[in-house]
Protein backbone atom coordinates (compact mmCIF):
# COMPACT_ATOMS: atom_id res chain seq x y z
CA UNK A 1 0.00 0.00 0.00
CA UNK A 2 2.78 2.58 0.99
CA UNK A 3 4.37 2.12 -2.19
CA UNK A 4 1.63 2.93 -4.23
CA UNK A 5 -0.17 6.78 -4.31
CA UNK A 6 -4.01 7.04 -3.72
CA UNK A 7 -5.56 8.10 -6.84
CA UNK A 8 -7.90 9.64 -5.27
CA UNK A 9 -5.67 12.78 -4.11
CA UNK A 10 -3.46 12.45 -6.62
CA UNK A 11 -4.68 14.69 -9.12
CA UNK A 12 -5.24 17.47 -6.30
CA UNK A 13 -3.09 20.93 -5.88
CA UNK A 14 0.61 19.87 -4.92
CA UNK A 15 0.16 16.25 -4.54
CA UNK A 16 1.06 14.33 -7.72
CA UNK A 17 4.97 15.28 -8.29
CA UNK A 18 7.29 15.76 -4.70
CA UNK A 19 8.56 18.60 -7.16
CA UNK A 20 6.02 21.72 -5.90
CA UNK A 21 6.92 21.31 -2.42
CA UNK A 22 10.86 20.52 -3.21
CA UNK A 23 11.04 23.77 -4.70
CA UNK A 24 8.42 25.83 -1.95
CA UNK A 25 11.40 24.26 0.56
CA UNK A 26 14.10 25.18 -1.64
CA UNK A 27 12.66 28.83 -2.14
CA UNK A 28 11.90 28.65 2.15
CA UNK A 29 15.68 27.87 2.76
CA UNK A 30 16.49 30.69 0.43
CA UNK A 31 14.78 33.34 2.34
CA UNK A 32 16.10 31.95 5.39
CA UNK A 33 19.05 32.32 4.21
CA UNK A 34 19.08 35.57 2.85
CA UNK A 35 16.31 36.93 4.19
CA UNK A 36 17.92 38.61 7.71
CA UNK A 37 20.59 40.21 5.05
CA UNK A 38 18.39 41.58 2.68
CA UNK A 39 16.74 43.35 5.52
CA UNK A 40 20.14 44.16 7.89
CA UNK A 41 20.00 47.61 6.26
CA UNK A 42 16.19 47.98 6.53
CA UNK A 43 14.05 49.01 9.34
CA UNK A 44 11.88 46.49 10.90
CA UNK A 45 8.54 45.46 9.52
CA UNK A 46 5.46 45.92 12.27
CA UNK A 47 2.32 44.14 9.62
CA UNK A 48 0.17 44.31 13.03
CA UNK A 49 -2.95 44.45 11.26
CA UNK A 50 -1.40 41.67 8.93
CA UNK A 51 -0.21 39.20 11.78
CA UNK A 52 -3.59 39.57 13.33
CA UNK A 53 -5.40 38.84 10.46
CA UNK A 54 -3.33 35.93 9.85
CA UNK A 55 -3.41 34.37 12.99
CA UNK A 56 -6.94 34.55 13.42
CA UNK A 57 -7.41 33.25 10.15
CA UNK A 58 -4.96 30.29 10.88
CA UNK A 59 -6.45 29.86 14.15
CA UNK A 60 -9.84 29.30 12.22
CA UNK A 61 -8.79 26.59 9.47
CA UNK A 62 -6.91 24.30 12.85
CA UNK A 63 -10.27 24.65 14.22
CA UNK A 64 -12.01 23.89 11.44
CA UNK A 65 -9.84 20.96 10.76
CA UNK A 66 -9.82 19.37 14.20
CA UNK A 67 -13.64 19.34 14.05
CA UNK A 68 -13.45 17.15 10.62
CA UNK A 69 -11.15 15.10 11.97
CA UNK A 70 -12.75 14.39 14.99
CA UNK A 71 -16.47 14.28 13.77
CA UNK A 72 -15.49 11.92 10.33
CA UNK A 73 -13.16 9.93 12.81
CA UNK A 74 -16.17 9.01 15.05
CA UNK A 75 -18.85 8.89 12.19
CA UNK A 76 -16.61 7.01 10.51
CA UNK A 77 -16.12 4.44 13.56
CA UNK A 78 -12.27 4.91 13.63
CA UNK A 79 -10.46 2.91 15.89
CA UNK A 80 -7.42 4.87 17.54
CA UNK A 81 -5.78 1.20 18.43
CA UNK A 82 -5.37 0.47 14.61
CA UNK A 83 -7.07 1.96 11.59
CA UNK A 84 -6.43 1.32 8.50
CA UNK A 85 -6.89 4.09 5.31
CA UNK A 86 -10.12 3.57 3.58
CA UNK A 87 -9.29 3.99 -0.05
CA UNK A 88 -13.26 3.88 -1.02
CA UNK A 89 -14.85 6.82 -2.89
CA UNK A 90 -17.35 6.25 -0.12
CA UNK A 91 -19.03 9.91 1.70
CA UNK A 92 -16.73 9.63 4.47
CA UNK A 93 -13.63 8.39 3.50
CA UNK A 94 -13.11 11.46 1.00
CA UNK A 95 -14.18 13.29 4.14
CA UNK A 96 -11.16 12.19 5.51
CA UNK A 97 -9.39 12.28 2.31
CA UNK A 98 -10.07 16.36 2.10
CA UNK A 99 -9.20 17.26 5.70
CA UNK A 100 -5.76 15.40 5.52
CA UNK A 101 -5.11 17.63 2.29
CA UNK A 102 -6.37 20.68 4.32
CA UNK A 103 -3.50 19.41 6.92
CA UNK A 104 -1.11 19.18 4.71
CA UNK A 105 -1.97 22.54 2.69
CA UNK A 106 -1.62 24.66 6.13
CA UNK A 107 1.95 23.18 6.69
CA UNK A 108 2.84 25.02 2.89
CA UNK A 109 0.92 28.40 5.04
CA UNK A 110 2.51 27.78 7.68
CA UNK A 111 5.55 28.51 6.14
CA UNK A 112 4.78 32.23 6.73
CA UNK A 113 5.55 32.11 9.99
CA UNK A 114 9.20 32.53 9.04
CA UNK A 115 8.88 34.99 6.53
CA UNK A 116 6.86 37.28 9.19
CA UNK A 117 9.82 36.81 11.58
CA UNK A 118 12.68 37.83 9.36
CA UNK A 119 10.76 40.80 7.71
CA UNK A 120 10.32 41.98 11.81
CA UNK A 121 13.48 41.54 12.18
CA UNK A 122 13.36 38.49 14.60
CA UNK A 123 15.68 36.26 13.45
CA UNK A 124 16.50 34.97 16.89
CA UNK A 125 13.49 33.18 16.59
CA UNK A 126 14.13 31.52 13.27
CA UNK A 127 15.88 29.11 15.35
CA UNK A 128 17.12 25.11 14.02
CA UNK A 129 14.33 23.98 15.72
CA UNK A 130 12.19 26.10 14.03
CA UNK A 131 13.16 25.91 10.09
CA UNK A 132 13.54 21.74 10.82
CA UNK A 133 9.97 21.64 12.43
CA UNK A 134 8.51 23.71 9.48
CA UNK A 135 10.46 22.32 6.66
CA UNK A 136 10.05 17.80 7.42
CA UNK A 137 5.86 19.04 8.19
CA UNK A 138 6.00 20.12 4.95
CA UNK A 139 7.30 16.59 3.07
CA UNK A 140 6.12 14.29 5.72
CA UNK A 141 2.57 15.42 5.17
CA UNK A 142 3.21 15.63 1.52
CA UNK A 143 3.68 11.96 1.68
CA UNK A 144 0.81 11.12 4.26
CA UNK A 145 -1.50 12.85 1.56
CA UNK A 146 -0.29 11.09 -1.50
CA UNK A 147 0.14 7.63 -0.09
CA UNK A 148 -1.79 7.48 3.27
CA UNK A 149 -4.86 10.05 3.76
CA UNK A 150 -6.80 8.42 6.43
CA UNK A 151 -6.03 5.85 8.48
CA UNK A 152 -3.44 5.87 11.71
CA UNK A 153 -2.61 9.08 10.22
CA UNK A 154 -5.62 11.35 11.08
CA UNK A 155 -4.56 11.07 15.47
CA UNK A 156 -1.39 13.02 14.16
CA UNK A 157 -3.55 15.33 12.24
CA UNK A 158 -6.21 16.01 14.58
CA UNK A 159 -4.05 16.36 17.90
CA UNK A 160 -1.49 18.79 15.88
CA UNK A 161 -5.08 20.77 14.94
CA UNK A 162 -6.25 21.16 18.02
CA UNK A 163 -2.75 22.50 20.06
CA UNK A 164 -2.20 24.96 16.78
CA UNK A 165 -5.92 26.38 18.10
CA UNK A 166 -4.27 27.28 21.37
CA UNK A 167 -0.98 28.12 19.38
CA UNK A 168 -2.31 30.30 16.99
CA UNK A 169 -4.93 32.23 19.55
CA UNK A 170 -1.46 32.88 21.55
CA UNK A 171 -0.11 34.50 18.76
CA UNK A 172 -2.81 36.42 18.26
CA UNK A 173 -2.69 38.11 21.58
CA UNK A 174 0.99 38.45 21.30
CA UNK A 175 0.22 40.37 17.61
CA UNK A 176 -1.77 42.96 19.02
CA UNK A 177 0.95 44.53 20.88
CA UNK A 178 2.79 44.74 24.36
CA UNK A 179 0.03 45.69 26.61
CA UNK A 180 -1.36 42.03 26.13
CA UNK A 181 2.03 40.65 27.03
CA UNK A 182 1.00 40.22 31.25
CA UNK A 183 -1.98 37.87 29.54
CA UNK A 184 0.66 35.44 28.01
CA UNK A 185 1.74 33.99 31.20
CA UNK A 186 0.58 30.17 29.47
CA UNK A 187 3.26 30.22 27.12
CA UNK A 188 5.36 27.37 29.16
CA UNK A 189 2.35 25.60 28.96
CA UNK A 190 1.83 25.60 25.50
CA UNK A 191 5.42 24.54 25.06
CA UNK A 192 4.44 21.71 27.44
CA UNK A 193 1.03 20.56 25.48
CA UNK A 194 3.29 20.67 22.45
CA UNK A 195 5.35 18.11 24.30
CA UNK A 196 2.19 16.17 25.71
CA UNK A 197 1.40 16.02 21.53
CA UNK A 198 4.26 14.59 20.80
CA UNK A 199 4.40 11.42 23.54
CA UNK A 200 0.72 10.42 22.71
CA UNK A 201 1.60 10.23 19.05
CA UNK A 202 5.10 8.64 19.89
CA UNK A 203 2.79 5.97 21.93
CA UNK A 204 0.04 5.82 18.75
CA UNK A 205 2.62 5.42 16.37
CA UNK A 206 5.16 2.79 18.31
CA UNK A 207 2.06 0.85 19.27
CA UNK A 208 1.21 -0.04 15.92
CA UNK A 209 4.82 -1.51 15.25
CA UNK A 210 3.88 -4.72 17.94
CA UNK A 211 0.74 -5.32 16.57
CA UNK A 212 -0.74 -7.05 13.63
CA UNK A 213 -2.42 -4.00 11.74
CA UNK A 214 -3.08 -3.03 8.05
CA UNK A 215 -1.52 0.12 7.81
CA UNK A 216 1.96 0.36 6.92
CA UNK A 217 4.81 -0.28 9.02
CA UNK A 218 7.34 1.84 7.23
CA UNK A 219 5.20 5.04 7.94
CA UNK A 220 4.65 4.48 11.30
CA UNK A 221 8.31 4.26 11.86
CA UNK A 222 9.11 7.18 9.91
CA UNK A 223 6.55 9.11 12.39
CA UNK A 224 8.22 7.36 15.90
CA UNK A 225 11.52 8.39 14.53
CA UNK A 226 10.48 11.59 13.28
CA UNK A 227 8.68 12.49 16.63
CA UNK A 228 11.55 11.33 19.10
CA UNK A 229 13.50 14.02 17.25
CA UNK A 230 10.84 17.07 18.19
CA UNK A 231 10.64 15.97 21.64
CA UNK A 232 14.61 15.71 21.69
CA UNK A 233 14.57 19.51 19.95
CA UNK A 234 11.06 20.64 22.36
CA UNK A 235 12.86 19.47 24.88
CA UNK A 236 15.95 21.52 24.51
CA UNK A 237 14.14 24.23 23.86
CA UNK A 238 12.14 23.70 27.25
CA UNK A 239 15.20 23.69 29.35
CA UNK A 240 16.77 26.71 27.64
CA UNK A 241 13.98 28.96 27.82
CA UNK A 242 12.03 27.78 31.34
CA UNK A 243 14.30 26.07 33.42
CA UNK A 244 18.21 27.52 32.47
CA UNK A 245 16.39 30.88 32.57
CA UNK A 246 15.11 30.83 36.12
CA UNK A 247 18.60 30.03 37.48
Amino acid sequence: VFCFSDPRTDPWPLVHSPLPVTLLFASYLFVVALGPFYMRQRKPLKLRGLLIAYNLAMMTLSSYMFYEFLVTSILDDYSYLCQPVDYSQSELGMRMARVCWWFFFSKVIELLDTVFFILRKKEEQVTFLHVYHHGTMLFNWWSGVKYVPGGQAFFIGMLNSFVHIFMYGYYALASLGPQMHRYLWWKRYLTIMQLCQFVAIAAHSSYNLFTECPFPDGFNTAVFLYILSLIALFLHFYYQTYSRGKQ
